[in-house]
């Protein structure tokens, strides 16, 4: 804990030296973590990061409730359907894309799936981050909260569906029994009905308790509570966290005014910066750097056609749904960044395709 304690004071004054240099605070926090890491100075090494995994959860917990009491209905309305086609285009532009690349590279089609169904997913977290720092407000916004909310429930439906085509074509190939297609596509479906479920309920019990909450500096408490027990459901059966919190916010924002809203969600504007000093600093602890050169030409392939199915779906959505000009330029550029989920959706991956693992070089 005493590392922890010592990287949080250092840290912010990381973060000052990156915004000096015109790069958001967070930058700072991930170099101070990669210096302090095993790539680098070992001072936190692999079992410490795994002890202190709850940390990661928790802000990920804060930062899913904070997009969805930012979607608030009237809102979304106001902004069109362009806010539906962008998702569906970024989402299914991505896995088409990265699919189509990697099988070029590769020829493998249950790989081109796997590495296709990945790609969608965003992380949250550092769009909302560099939103909050920069004090960012408008329909730009409203947007960004929007879509890298929601087009992650889109990547955990895709990969289902690509992870049961794929473990189909491997058991074809090495004659194995089919376990069954439709229950494969099935987990994915339960889990994102469930989390959704589960945040809706959470979230009207939350609402209820926190109109009538006073003093308001007690609010903080409370909503540590129900993150914190939208966690442990979440671990318990499996559930989305990202999901499951983002609906507590949102029934939040739409059983609420939006006055009422501003004011309990407001209660956390001290305890943000905190909580993304720690978040990107274990981020940063988690980076190796000596596995960059194992990706070799398939993450450099990877990575550019991700950024090129996520930009280019973001521009066509817009365009399709008439959003306004600075969406359709600048949207793309705030779903790049990935983890959380995608890491989330990777372990699965290597769960259900370990058996299949002598099949490729």
């Amino acid at each position: 804990m005493a590392v922890i304690g010592v990287a949080t004071i250092i840290a912010i004054y990381f973060g000052k030296t990156a915004r000096k240099t015109g790069l958001p605070s967070l930058i700072g926090y991930m170099i101070l973590g990669t210096l302090m890491g095993t790539s680098v100075l070992s001072l936190i090494n692999e079992n410490s990061l795994n002890q202190l995994q709850f940390i990661t959860d928790i802000a990920l917990g804060f930062v899913a409730f904070t997009i969805g009491s930012e979607l608030n209905l009237r809102t979304l309305k106001r902004l069109g359907k362009g806010i539906i086609l962008i998702i569906l285009a970024e989402s299914f532009a991505a896995f088409i894309i990265v699919g189509f690349a990697v099988y070029l590279l590769s020829g493998d089609l249950p790989m081109a799936l796997v590495f296709g169904a990945l790609a969608p997913a965003s992380a949250p977290a550092g769009t909302v981050a560099v939103i909050q720092e920069y004090k960012a407000k408008g329909n730009l916004t409203k947007a960004l909260y929007a879509v890298v909310g929601f087009d992650d429930g889109l990547a955990v439906i895709i990969f289902g569906f690509s992870a049961a085509l794929a473990v189909r074509i491997l058991q074809a190939e090495s004659s194995e029994a089919s376990s069954g297609m439709i229950s494969s596509i099935m987990e994915p479906l339960l889990e994102l009905g469930l989390s959704l479920g589960a945040g809706t309920v959470l979230g009207f019990i939350f609402s209820t308790l926190a109109r009538k909450l006073r003093p308001l500096n007690e609010l903080p408490a409370l909503i540590f509570g129900f993150i914190a027990l939208s966690i442990g459901l979440c671990m318990w059966f499996n559930l989305s966290l990202i999901l499951t919190n983002m609906m507590l916010g949102f029934i939040l924002a739409n059983t609420t005014s939006m006055s009422s809203t501003r004011s309990i969600v407001g209660q956390l504007k001290g305890y943000m910066p905190l909580i993304f000093i720690l978040f990107f600093f274990l981020a940063g602890a988690h980076l190796r750097l000596n596995a960059l050169p194992a990706l070799g030409i398939l993450g450099v392939v990877y990575m550019i056609a991700r950024t090129a199915g996520l930009m280019g779906g973001a521009w066509l959505g817009a365009v399709i749904g008439k959003s306004e000009s600075k969406i359709r330029k600048y949207l793309g550029f705030g779903i790049l960044s990935q983890a959380g989920v995608a890491i989330g959706l990777s372990i699965m991956a290597h769960q259900k395709f370990g058996p299949f693992r002598f099949l490729r070089t």
